[in-house]
C-alpha cells in the first residue's frame, strides 16, 4: 500500500515521525468511454489553441487566475519551498472529547504507522489519549492545503481523520417542519428498532448492485442475456396510514415460528 502522507506529530517537545496510509479502497466497477459508432476508446487531448498542437505534461504549469485571462505562475517547487518544516509537523492543538466533534466535520480517514525508532513515543500518546478517552486537534500541510486533523485512539493505533473547517460546512438547504408525533406512533417506531436492534457486523454488508453488474458484464462477454433486476415486494405496496405501516414492519421482523415437528410413535 502506497504511502499518502509523511509527517511528525508533535506532541509538546516529542517528536513522532509517522507515515498516513489511506483506510479504504476502491473497488467499483469502471467503464472507458467509446466512439458510438466504431467503438474506439475517446481519447481527451490538452490542447494550446495559440500554439496550435497539443501537450504534454511537462508543457503544462499553474497558473493562479487573478483578473481576467491574467495569471500568476506558481511552479511545484516554489510551492514546497513555501512550506517550511512545521508546516509537515503535524502540530497537537489540543485534545477534545470524541463527541464534542460533530461527524458532518469529518472527511477522509488514514492509519497512522510510526516510523523506526518512533513506537514507544507512539504508544505512550495511544495509550494515554485511550485511557482518557480523547481525541487529538492538529493541524498540517497536505498538499497545498493546510488540513484540520482529529487523532483518534482505536483498537490498534491512531487513526488520522481529517476534518472539514467550519466555514466550509453549509447550512441545511430547507428548514425542517416538526410535525407533531403520538405517542402511540412512537412507541410503536421504537418497538419497531428495538426489533430491528442487534450488533454491527460490516463483513455482513456487501455492494449487492455491483455483484449484479458483474454478473450482466460476464454475461454480455459470453454472449448471454443480461437478467434485467426486479422488486418481488414493489408490486405489493399499497396505500396504508403510519400506524398501519409500523404494525405490518414489526409483524414482518419478527422470526418466523418453525413449524413442530410431529412425533411419531411405534
Amino acid at each position: 500500500m502506497a504511502v499518502a502522507h509523511k509527517g511528525a506529530i508533535s506532541f509538546g517537545l516529542v517528536h513522532i515521525p509517522i507515515q498516513m496510509y489511506r483506510t479504504t479502497q476502491d473497488n467499483d466497477i469502471s467503464f472507458n468511454q467509446l466512439c458510438k459508432d466504431t467503438k474506439e476508446r475517446v481519447k481527451y487531448k490538452k490542447y494550446c489553441p495559440n500554439c496550435q498542437k497539443e501537450l504534454k505534461s511537462d508543457d503544462i504549469v499553474k497558473g493562479y487566475q487573478y483578473e481576467k485571462d491574467k495569471y500568476v505562475i506558481m511552479t511545484n517547487d516554489e510551492i514546497e519551498e513555501l512550506k517550511a518544516e512545521k508546516d509537515r509537523t503535524i502540530h497537537i492543538l489540543q485534545f477534545s472529547e470524541l463527541e464534542g466533534i460533530r461527524d458532518i466535520f469529518y472527511e477522509k480517514n488514514y492509519y497512522a504507522i510510526p516510523e523506526k525508532h518512533a513506537e514507544k513515543a507512539y504508544e505512550l500518546l495511544y495509550a494515554a489519549m485511550k485511557d482518557l478517552g480523547v481525541v487529538a486537534i492538529a493541524k498540517t500541510v497536505i498538499g497545498t492545503k493546510e488540513t484540520l486533523l482529529a487523532l483518534c485512539p482505536e483498537e490498534e493505533g491512531i487513526l488520522v481523520k481529517t476534518l472539514f473547517y467550519d466555514d466550509e460546512i453549509v447550512d441545511m438547504p430547507k428548514t425542517l417542519t416538526h410535525p407533531k408525533i403520538e405517542k402511540a406512533e412512537k412507541d410503536m417506531a421504537k418497538q419497531l428498532i428495538e426489533s430491528m436492534k442487534k450488533p454491527f457486523e460490516p463483513e455482513l454488508y456487501h455492494d449487492e448492485f455491483q455483484e449484479r453488474l458483474k454478473e450482466a458484464i460476464e454475461a454480455k462477454i459470453h454472449g448471454d442475456d443480461v437478467v434485467h433486476g426486479s422488486d418481488a415486494r414493489k408490486d405489493n405496496i399499497t396505500p396504508m396510514d403510519l400506524m398501519e405501516a409500523l404494525q405490518q414492519s414489526i409483524a414482518q421482523s419478527k422470526p418466523k415460528a418453525k413449524g413442530r415437528r410431529r412425533r411419531v410413535t411405534h
